[in-house]
């Protein structure tokens, strides 16, 4: 591979740089299609800068237009507002999508194979919250606000379904809470459904409440294809996504906007570990794995993701919460020797 493309590589915190450079060694393994812009964030950004989210962090991300993020820790008081979230609305990363497929073969199911598509910039993640007076208490209620839109509820719907057509899929859900949140849930129902209609006779179709979809999911998860949701109800639906094949060191995750993207493992940064080589380099691996598809390196995308699954079957080398005895770096030479 001789031009390689700029991306930006921000390791995090806790667990961050160890599975940083696991992944980064297996990337390097397979030729290296990228050339890394190192820069920090989180804690690790406020040692460095005195700032959780240093303005040559958003420079570099602004300049290669795609960048793969370890996880953060947003600092705790301080007004802090969460870094993520930060990242998501200053490059408009309007579509978060996590792909869930069962790989482990002793797991409580086989065959699933879900893609959630959910909306990244609006709903309750707004964070419009404040106090007001109650019972003579000024802060004896809270309230928060969230707002859809229809522009959004399109546009994250189109996402859904365009990459249903293109990635051979049979069906997407829209998920809603519209028999209660008549205005909130109930516009973002008729938008998918206009939307649905551009894919009549291509897509299937169907549509769910979220609580009855979130035990539908463990009954029958084998029934979901493509889901797509607002904000909230998308980030509790991913991750019981994920607890159906074995947990989130095996969820990766990708922020997608117009003329940006950011690719990320959903775990946290997990500090209790940090430092002991324990952490599964997985997630990680396999977000890396979305941003060389993203960038059209399908065939590099496919052998990395085999090799993920191959090791994982195998059980060699796996690290503790995949049931193994190895660590973060002998998981990932289990890996680097399939490819």
């Amino acid at each position: 591979m001789t031009t390689k493309i700029q991306a930006t590589l921000i390791p995090g915190d806790g667990i961050g740089p160890e599975i940083t450079e696991a992944v980064t060694a297996i990337l390097d393994h397979m030729g290296q299609p990228f050339e890394w812009d190192v820069q920090q964030a989180g804690m690790a950004g406020v040692e460095a800068s005195g700032d959780p989210l240093p303005q040559a962090t958003i420079d570099s991300i602004r300049r290669t237009k795609l960048a793969l993020k370890g996880p953060l820790t947003t600092p705790v008081g301080g007004g802090y507002k969460s870094i993520n979230l930060q990242l998501r609305q200053e490059f408009e990363l309007f579509a978060n999508v996590r792909p869930t497929k069962t790989i482990k073969t002793d797991g409580r199911y086989d065959n699933i194979d879900m893609v959630i598509f959910r909306e990244n910039l609006e709903g309750y993640y707004i964070a419009d919250e404040g106090y007001l007076e109650h019972n003579g208490d000024p802060e004896g209620k809270v309230y928060s606000t969230g707002y859809n839109t229809k522009e959004e509820a399109r546009r994250i719907t189109r996402a859904a379904f365009d990459y249903a057509v293109a990635n051979g899929r049979k069906k997407v859900s829209i998920v809603h809470k519209a028999n209660i949140l008549k205005l909130l849930s109930g516009m973002f129902l008729e938008e998918a459904r206009e939307v649905a209609k551009e894919y009549e006779g291509r897509i299937e179709v169907d549509e769910r409440i979220v609580d009855a979809c979130a035990m539908q999911m463990v009954m029958y998860p084998d029934a979901f294809d493509v889901i797509v949701t607002t904000n909230l109800f998308g980030d509790i639906l991913s991750d019981l996504a994920a607890g159906l094949v074995g947990g989130l060191g095996l969820a990766p995750g990708a922020n997608i906007g117009k003329d940006a993207a950011i690719f990320e493992a959903v775990h946290g940064s997990a500090p209790d570990i940090a430092g002991q080589q324990k952490a599964n380099p997985c997630a990680f691996l396999m977000a890396a794995g979305l941003m060389l598809e993203h960038v059209g390196l399908n065939d590099e995308a496919n052998r990395l993701k085999k090799a993920v699954i191959d090791t994982v079957q195998a059980k060699d080398r796996i690290t503790p919460d995949l049931g193994g005895t190895g660590n973060t770096m002998s998981i990932a030479e289990a890996i680097m020797d399939r490819l």
